[in-house]
């Protein structure tokens, strides 16, 4: 036992124990997190609530929970119908509940405004004739793709109008940069683009006009709904997302319904200010920072760490610099960002318009915020932390190695890439791995440097260049803060949330 002692096996194994609770600990917080969270994708029955005073309410039940000073109990229900009642949610004392049942023919439509709507199917508009009897559901589910495929035509007209603004602003652009230079109006190169746009502009009237058309006539496509206490609402098919019957569901339809809402919250695009729909654009945007910044931080980081462990001497200066390295990584990331905002934004950014691009002045183009500035005030947040790391796992390695190698004959650097950095490669690719996922969840230097609420276009696409380095993007981090803290609608972003987190959790692994 004396042995034992002294050997430190207590301590072990009481750190072996604090580390496993503390693992149980935060797994356990993740699977309550994804419970509650992706639980609210579940397509809940709708009950009916026939109350006292006569009317009905019509909803899921979320939770009952007791009054206070023991007046009973009270339930929470998810009521919908945010363009009739102006709220999602609404209270009921149980005493006022006179009947609960759920009524068969209720529908739960999800549309891409005023959130969803829960009520009964009354009828059916359409361009010729409207049906308010007969078997409206599977007329309403026929009708309801025809007007998807007007709606996905008018999507493929929006990119060729993209596409045909894209060419409009490189000729615009090629016009400003004439007008600097002083070119008369009358020089060919100018009479060209003057012809070029007018075409462009032509088309460009042309593709509108046949969108409106085809807008026209998918609103004549509408499908009426009566909510319980019989008060109507018109809403497009077009517009609806996903419509159901949640009480004449069985189990293996349920699933279903809840692996389409699952692929939609990672493939598909926000809407209602992020409340709903899917994160593409976020975690696209998140992988892609992290990415860009890995480019900048890793190389300059491991560069770095090799001339102070390797080449400089032992100095104060390196002394010096190596204090201040340890400080940069306990420093505020706020700080980072006024310096991104001030250094690389005002700075550089402003510096590369007057040089590059003095013709679309005072409109900014890289002297505003986007995703390169934004990456390198994250390499710049990071770097530290890949210089410590490769630093410590290069001092880690016995300095017989070292002598070893140089006796047999190898030069300096020949052991430093022959045997120095592939016996520190699990250190330094811990000091990557620690400064991606620092990366990943900071936020507050990126609200000033490039991160916006919704981003109208991905940074990477198929339009030269390509990957647009001066676009704003979209961030899970900003995004989980946007719903969290500028929701208009607290309880209905709050299982939002909770999917985000999930699945900002999974990004970092996935970037990790």
């Amino acid at each position: 036992m004396k042995q034992f002692y002294n050997r430190g096996e207590p301590q072990v194994w009481i750190t072996a124990a604090a580390l496993g609770v503390t693992l149980l600990m935060a797994l356990t917080l993740i699977l309550v997190i994804m419970f509650n969270g992706l639980g609210a994708f579940w397509p809940q029955r709708l009950a009916t609530l026939e109350l006292t005073s006569g009317q009905a309410v019509l909803g899921k039940i979320l939770k009952e929970e007791p009054r206070p000073n023991d007046q009973g109990t009270r339930m929470q229900l998810k009521i919908g119908n945010r363009d009739l009642y102006g709220l999602d949610f609404r209270w009921v004392d149980a005493d006022t509940v006179e009947r609960t049942h759920y009524q068969d023919d209720a529908v739960t439509v999800e549309r891409e405004t005023y959130g969803d709507f829960y009520g009964f199917l009354s009828a059916v508009v359409l361009p010729e004739k409207r049906l308010d009897s007969g078997d409206l559901w599977q007329v309403m589910q026929q009708e309801r793709n025809a007007a998807r495929e007007i709606k996905d035509e008018i999507e493929k007209i929006g990119e060729q109008i993209n596409e045909n603004n894209y060419a409009m602003e490189d000729k615009r652009n090629a016009v400003l940069k004439l007008d600097y230079e002083g070119v008369p109006a009358d020089a060919p190169e100018r009479v060209d683009l003057t012809s070029q746009m007018l075409a462009l502009q032509q088309q460009y009237q042309a593709l509108v006009k046949q969108q409106r058309a085809h807008e026209a006539h998918m609103k004549r496509y509408v499908a009426e709904f009566e909510d319980v206490n019989g008060r109507g609402v018109e809403v497009p098919l077009a517009e609806i997302v996903r419509i159901y019957k949640p009480n004449q569901m069985n189990i293996l339809q349920r699933a279903g319904v809840y692996a389409s809402k699952l692929l939609e919250l990672f493939y598909a695009e926000p809407r209602e200010s992020n409340t709903e729909g899917g994160l593409f654009p976020a975690i696209f945007g998140t992988v892609l920072l992290i990415f860009v910044m890995s480019l900048f931080s890793f190389p300059l980081g491991v560069i770095a760490a090799i001339y102070l462990s390797e080449y400089a001497g032992d100095g104060p200066m390196v002394r010096m610099v190596r204090i201040a390295v340890n400080n940069l990584a306990g420093i505020p990331s706020i700080v980072y960002g006024i310096f991104g905002l001030g250094f690389f934004i005002y700075g550089l950014g402003g510096t590369i318009d007057q040089l590059f691009f003095p013709e679309r002045l005072p409109t900014p183009t890289f002297g505003t915020g986007g995703l390169l500035w934004a990456s390198l005030t994250l390499a710049l947040l990071t770097v530290p932390v890949v210089i410590v790391t490769t630093e410590e796992a290069l001092s880690a390695i016995p300095g017989g190695v070292r002598e070893g190698s140089l006796a047999l004959g190898s030069t300096r650097f020949q052991t430093l890439m022959r045997i120095l950095i592939p016996m520190a490669s699990p250190g330094i690719m811990t000091g990557l791995i620690l400064s991606m996922a620092r990366a990943a969840g900071e936020v507050a230097p990126l609200m000033i440097t490039g991160v916006v609420k919704l981003a109208p276009a991905l940074p990477l696409d198929g339009q030269f260049p390509f990957l647009h380095l001066d676009r704003k993007f979209m961030h899970l981090g900003f995004h989980i803060y946007d719903m969290g803290f500028q929701s208009p609608n607290v309880e209905a972003a709050r299982p939002m949330v909770l999917d985000r987190y999930c699945v900002l959790w999974r990004t970092y692994e996935f970037s990790t």
